[in-house]
């Protein structure tokens, strides 16, 4: 048996013969025509790396119609053909004109024959990546005003305001005058929050001195309680994009973090007695109602079997009560791509089929990041991975790592209203 077959049985053993049930390995208007057919939605993540190092330079981009990176995103939106979509990673500008190019000069044109893909609704937020803290957050002694500085002590990490920002797209009415934010909520207003220790010193939970206490901020962009009216049902879009839990120190401030920004949906879902901690940036308190439907979405920055996770924190998802876990999206690219790789990938203990980050094969090797989680009380029908294998046509709008498009791919989750 050649190479190329081995990997592709080795694929379909962890995929357990799920291979057909991928929408991109069809067309994207057959799909999209069974699903509404059926009374389906496609609800996506996507953290599609629509991020650039100086203000504007998205808009830039974006403005050109022909930057080959932002076309590649677009063809695997088009492909994929989400009714929701959250795109991490995505400049947040405060005219929103960002989101209007990417519209108008990307999805709403066809990219290599694929259907464009309209969504009449938008919805984004100004994020914490940027903002500057006025405190030495990384307790390096300096204050930052500019640069990297800035970003280590900002309130979220980037070197201008927005940077890494959230962008939501819909083909179905989003409600925004019921939408939640939680960008300014405060990390030690959660109880039992699990706060960064300065191993230096005898005290617990230290990192950060009382004054800034006082202004740090849980979410490292925001967190968004986005409700969609899909013909007649309201479903909460649920977004975020929790802090990477490395690029810290013994300290784990970054690793705490992730744990918490997790932590804060899990909350946010489980009763009155556990969120009614929880105000939004408008001063209502509590979380979401029990009778509520609702979809998890974003680029978590955990994996719950490998990884540098603290304390394996989308345990508090996946083992929640409230959330269906019935489907695990998954593709033939991520095993093949595990396979071919090697190194730190065939030391982990999860199911190489379930990744959705193709990164640094010697240290994290690809882990699974990036998830939609329904509620409970909707029925997921199909699911998983734009992660087309090397072989595949396709697999030239992913290639190795970030290098086309982006180092992760779009997870993707269809429900059935009942």
């Amino acid at each position: 048996m050649n190479a190329s077959k081995l990997l592709g049985t080795a694929a379909r053993f962890l995929l357990g013969g799920a291979l057909a049930a991928h929408p991109f390995l069809a067309s994207a208007e057959s799909h999209w025509r069974d699903r509404h057919a059926t009374e389906t939605v496609r609800f996506a993540t996507f953290n599609a790396s629509l991020n650039r190092s100086a203000p504007g330079e998205l808009i830039a981009d974006l403005n050109s119609g022909d930057n080959a990176q932002i076309q590649a995103v677009a063809e695997i939106i088009q492909r994929t053909q989400p009714d929701v979509l959250l795109i991490n990673e995505f400049d947040y500008d405060a005219a929103g004109e960002a989101a209007r190019l990417f519209q108008q000069n990307y999805l709403s044109i066809s990219q290599n024959g694929a259907a464009p893909a309209i969504y009449p609704y938008v919805y984004s937020a100004p994020s914490n990546t940027g903002v500057a803290s006025g405190f030495d957050l990384n307790n390096d002694g300096v204050v930052g005003e500019t640069g990297f500085e800035l970003a280590n002590d900002a309130f979220g990490f980037g070197v201008f305001e927005g940077q890494y920002g959230m962008l939501l797209l819909s083909k179905y009415p989003i409600q925004e005058q019921r939408t939640r934010t939680f960008q300014h909520f405060l990390w030690r207003d959660m109880p039992n929050a699990l706060l960064p220790d300065n191993p230096d010193t005898d005290a617990p939970a230290d990192w950060f001195s009382p004054e800034e206490l006082d202004v740090v901020r849980l979410s490292s962009k925001s967190h968004w309680d986005a409700p969609i009216n899909i013909r007649g049902r309201r479903i909460h879009a649920l977004v975020s994009h929790p802090t990477p839990p490395v690029f810290d120190g013994p300290e784990d401030r970054n690793g705490t973090r992730n744990h918490d920004e997790i932590r804060f949906w899990a909350d946010y879902i489980s009763g009155r007695r556990v969120s009614r901690y929880i105000v939004d940036d408008e001063g209502r308190r509590g979380g979401l109602g029990d009778r509520e439907s609702f979809v998890i979405m974003g680029d978590e920055n955990a994996d719950p079997f490998d990884g540098d996770a603290t304390q394996n924190p989308m345990a508090q998802l996946l083992e929640h009560p409230r959330v269906n876990v019935k489907h695990t999206p998954l593709s033939a690219g991520s095993a093949d791509a595990a396979f071919r790789q090697g190194e730190a990938n065939a030391l982990q203990i999860g199911n190489r089929a379930q990744d959705t980050g193709d990164f640094n094969d010697a240290n994290p090797g690809n882990l699974r990041t990036d998830y939609v989680l329904p509620s409970s009380d909707l029925m997921i029908v199909n699911s998983g991975v734009f992660w087309p294998s090397a072989d595949d046509d396709l697999y030239r709008l992913v290639g190795e790592g970030g290098a086309v498009s982006s180092d992760h791919r779009l997870v993707w989750v269809d429900i059935r209203l009942r």
